[in-house]
């Protein structure tokens, strides 16, 4: 299989305005390139599907691509820290910190959906600064990092102007996603948009930096959920906070944020906030 990038020309200095090291951006996609084989070796297989402690489901597909991922890390910056879903923490108080999610939306991938994805970031001294995120089974991948445009597929790509919430299409994973007061905050949120599409999982965030979704809105979120979703949205020239517009990174509280325009960002806060 051919990634999306792979006929590109590598990464370089030059085309990150030194704000990133070529090499780091090479190696987080020679990482997603890794992933590729191995979940669709799995996917729509005849797979075992296990439970976490959360409840939430995990599969072979999910272990095995971490471990391929956290090895080319450990080989190429030994220095560097991992986050991962699967396999935890390791050298977390480092000044780079990798944060993967080997499969984004398992629960997409063991019922056959093809909108799962693989989500790698880094983070330096704890703020995002490049994210991949790719979509093995529909071959779409967006790369951001900081001091470069945010790229779908090799090509630049922005959001949308769009100031006024009853002409925003809005984006949630799911309504079951909101516990407590989450939800009635969300709930004025959703009547206040034109409309609510559930079920993008991760690819929303890339639809938003396409320019073809205005918001997305979600909550109990983990940081390899949300982090490599931050260089991307924020290179595409959106904005992606925490509900109360802080930034987002280890420590958030899992509420997330993200919008096309920064005027509807400004909106969308104020009726979370009631």
């Amino acid at each position: 299989m051919t990634a999306p990038e792979e006929a590109l020309p590598d990464p370089s200095e030059a085309l990150l305005g030194a704000a990133i090291p070529g090499s780091l951006v090479k190696l987080a996609v020679k990482l997603a390139n890794a992933v590729q084989p191995i979940a669709m070796k799995y996917f729509r297989s005849d797979l075992v599907v296990h439970n976490k402690r959360d409840s939430s489901p995990v599969t072979i597909a999910d272990k095995e691509a971490e471990a391929a991922m956290r090895a080319l890390i450990q080989k190429t910056f030994p220095a560097h820290g991992i986050f991962g879903e699967e396999h935890g923490s390791h050298q977390s108080d480092a000044e780079y910190v990798w944060v993967l999610d080997p499969i984004d939306g398992t629960q997409a991938f063991v019922t056959g959906k093809p909108i799962f994805g693989t989500l790698i970031a880094l983070l330096k001294e704890g703020a995002p600064v490049l994210g991949v995120m790719d979509m093995p089974a529909l071959h779409e991948r967006w790369v951001g990092a900081l001091g470069r445009p945010t790229t779908f597929n090799g090509q630049p790509v922005t959001t949308r102007a769009c100031a006024d919430l009853s002409r925003a299409w809005l984006y949630a994973t799911s309504p079951q996603m909101f516990p407590g007061a989450d939800f009635d905050a969300f709930e004025r949120l959703r009547l206040s948009c034109r409309r609510a599409v559930y079920g993008g999982e991760c690819e929303a965030y890339g639809l938003l930096a396409n320019g073809t979704v205005d918001l997305v809105c979600e909550s109990t979120m983990q940081p390899y959920d949300y982090c490599a979703l931050v260089p991307i949205v924020s290179g595409a020239g959106g904005v992606i906070t925490d509900w109360q517009g802080r930034p987002l990174g280890m420590e958030s509280d899992g509420r997330v944020l993200a919008a096309g325009d920064a005027r509807m960002h400004a909106a969308a806060m104020r009726v979370l906030a009631g």
